[in-house]
């Protein structure tokens, strides 16, 4: 961790071009390197209990950290929304909605100054909370890590509705909107969770579907 600021820090407004797109059309933006909190997995998001175990490990890692750099540094910031990497052999998994099929590193932002011995330290509390309380620890713990990452080139869109409604906005970006422009992937497929579905209509539900992308 780094030096002591009163400027609380929200990743949403320091980088609005990336978390507040447009839902009319896709459009290339250039996604700087970034740092994450991250857990690795495998599997349908709906079933796998590796992956309810990997959220629930994130944000209790996330918040730690939060208040760690609050009452250490003077330095807060705003817990940023919940974000996926999804991956599959054959990509038109995402289309078919295969989950069984979908590789995933579930990640929570980050500001510049949270560094590794802060993630492990952060890592380590929640876990002594958890004994404390009796409780036995996440296995995910064990799995959370600071991931660089760096997309640079991407095509976003903002989908409003449910997580199963996505198909068409990404068979559009696959078939038609890519091969138009000359663009092939370049990563992994990256969506930001900016509503909670617990609390939100899946209507309603805002995420932002973006692909980072390369000259064909």
């Amino acid at each position: 961790m780094a030096e002591s600021t009163t400027a609380k820090y929200d990743v949403k407004r320091e980088h609005r071009d990336l978390y507040a797109p447009s839902a009319k059309d896709f459009a290339i933006v250039e996604v700087p390197s970034m740092r994450y909190l991250a857990v690795d997995g495998h599997g349908d998001p709906n079933t796998a209990r590796s992956y309810r175990e990997a959220v629930q490990a994130l944000y209790g890692v996330a918040y730690t950290v939060k208040f760690a750099s609050k009452r250490a540094l003077g330095r807060d910031f705003v817990v940023a929304p919940l974000e996926g990497l999804w991956w599959a052999e054959d990509p038109r998994a995402f289309a078919a909605r295969d989950k069984g099929a979908w590789s995933w590193t579930m990640l929570i932002a980050q500001p510049d100054w949270i560094d590794d011995a802060a993630v492990a330290e952060a890592v380590a509390a929640v876990r002594a909370k958890a004994a404390k309380a009796g409780d036995p620890a996440n296995p995910a713990l064990d799995l959370v890590r600071l991931a660089h990452l760096t997309e640079g080139a991407s095509a976003q869109i903002l989908h409003v509705g449910s997580y199963e409604d996505e198909s068409p906005t990404l068979a559009r970006l696959h078939d038609e909107w890519m091969p138009q422009r000359g663009l092939a992937f370049n990563g992994p497929h990256h969506e930001i969770y900016l509503s909670d579905p617990g609390r939100t209509a899946p209507e309603k539900l805002k995420t932002v579907l973006r692909q980072p992308v390369r000259p064909a």
